[in-house]
């Protein structure tokens, strides 16, 4: 795990990632949405766009009627703030038309 003040590498956050789809999706979502805001804030578009639409596709697999099941479990992930709620609506806001 890196540390989660230091700005991780795009790389860094990808094996994060990686590792994270086999033992927790929610954590590889909230990681997904990292790399999309790292690749934006890059100015890599594209890549971008593929991050949040990998991030969209794992919130589809999630309930999402409450805030409980929408709350992220961490503040930031490579030194990326994640924001309170994670949910497509969030993203979409986020990203506009990258999603």
């Amino acid at each position: 795990m890196t540390n989660q003040t230091r700005l991780a590498s795009a790389d860094e956050l990808e094996s994060i990632f990686q590792r994270e789809l086999g033992t927790d999706r929610w954590a590889a979502t909230e990681t997904a949405y990292a790399l999309a805001v790292r690749h934006r804030d890059l100015g890599d578009w594209p890549t971008s766009r593929e991050w949040v639409q990998q991030c969209l596709r794992l919130l589809e697999g999630f309930p999402s009627e409450t805030e409980e099941q929408v709350a992220t479990g961490r503040m930031s992930v490579g030194g990326v703030q994640l924001p309170t709620y994670l949910h497509a609506g969030v993203v979409k806001d986020r990203f506009g038309d990258l999603g």
